[in-house]
């Protein structure tokens, strides 16, 4: 099929939005199969934007996060004119994220209105307040048409064979354990919560392993010391081997987190816990999934750090509320 105009999406900031993003990636290339779909996207989300089938190539975003650059926005989308695009849909809310499509000229620039972009938009999409925290729904609605399809992302199996042989794991044997969220504490179910289930795990025959960035250590780091045996690999993978590993795992359990929605997108079953967020707003998006919320008068506030100074949502939410979660999923689907 000869390609058509193409289609720049200036995508999200963060791994579990660019994940949920798919859901428009996929409605565009339904109602246009012969246009390209190009993703402006920072460095780090390579790995992760390549196992889309749906996007053609990734377009390297070079600013920091929350820097204007003005000058650097307005060069980068002077280099853009002339390369085919006939429309831009734009993910983040800021202004400033719209500036790129706008200095590039692309004739139709749809995005929702949030930050007052008459003018940066030339076509903006309604949404509703019960909808702003609904990301995945957000996104796909700037599509206006397709079918609403969940997040897939393809496996390396090469590499996650190499891997497993790397770290002496056996495919559906182990457990995957994502404590980290880089939003904040009020994110975070205790390291001694999660080592009290990596245990319960063990002692029924499954390897644990740890995942999470360089920041998630000394979390992973304090679940190692609790619950020896566990492999802890959080900063030891490229983000692409996660994605593998994490693919291989029998069972995944997760803060609201980007790992959490990579786990559903690779049909991993995934329990999410959630403490200042709601799972009424970001669910994973699989049908093999348990979620898990005290759903506390204070919550969901939506705060980084607990703003009544004792986190009760996640500190007394029980293992046993994880563990019986875990008998579910592991009895729906043997291995």
């Amino acid at each position: 099929m000869a390609e058509g105009p193409a289609t720049l999406v200036i995508g999200p900031t963060w791994v579990g939005d660019m994940v949920m993003a798919q859901c428009l990636f996929s409605a565009l290339k339904q109602m246009r199969p012969e246009a390209p779909v190009d993703v402006m996207a920072p460095a780090w989300a390579a790995p992760l934007v390549a196992r889309m089938p749906e996007v053609r190539r990734r377009i390297d975003l070079p600013f920091s996060h929350g820097r204007f650059d003005l000058a650097a926005r307005w060069r980068l989308g002077r280099a853009l004119r002339g390369q085919g695009y006939d429309r831009a849909y734009v993910l983040p809310g800021s202004w400033k994220s719209a500036l790129v499509p706008f200095f590039a000229r692309i004739p139709r620039r749809v995005g929702h209105l949030r930050e007052m972009r008459y003018g940066l938009l030339t076509d903006i999409v309604p949404l509703a307040d019960k909808m702003k925290r609904r990301t995945a729904d957000a996104f796909f609605s700037l599509a206006r048409g397709g079918t609403f399809r969940i997040p897939h992302l393809t496996v390396d199996a090469a590499n996650q064979a190499g891997l497993m042989a790397t770290y002496g794991l056996e495919s559906k044997k182990y457990v995957a354990l994502m404590p980290g969220a880089e939003f904040g504490p009020a994110k975070r179910w205790p390291g001694e919560s999660y080592a009290v289930f990596a245990r319960r795990m063990m002692g029924q025959g499954f390897g644990v392993v740890l995942f999470g960035s360089n920041n998630d250590r000394p979390v992973t780091a304090e679940i190692a010391a609790l619950a020896p045996g566990v492999v802890d690999l959080a900063g030891r993978t490229r983000l692409e081997d996660a994605i593998d590993l994490i693919a291989g795992a029998r069972l995944g359990v997760s803060n609201d987190s980007g790992l959490m929605h990579v786990a559903a997108a690779v049909g991993t079953p995934i329990i999410a816990v959630y403490g200042s967020t709601s799972p009424q707003n970001t669910p994973p998006l699989t049908e093999d999934r348990e979620l898990i919320w005290l759903g506390l008068s204070c919550s969901p506030c939506h705060k980084k750090v607990c703003p009544l100074g004792h986190t009760n949502c996640l500190n007394t939410l029980d293992v046993s509320l994880v563990a019986a979660a875990a008998e579910r999923l592991l009895a729906k689907a043997p291995a």
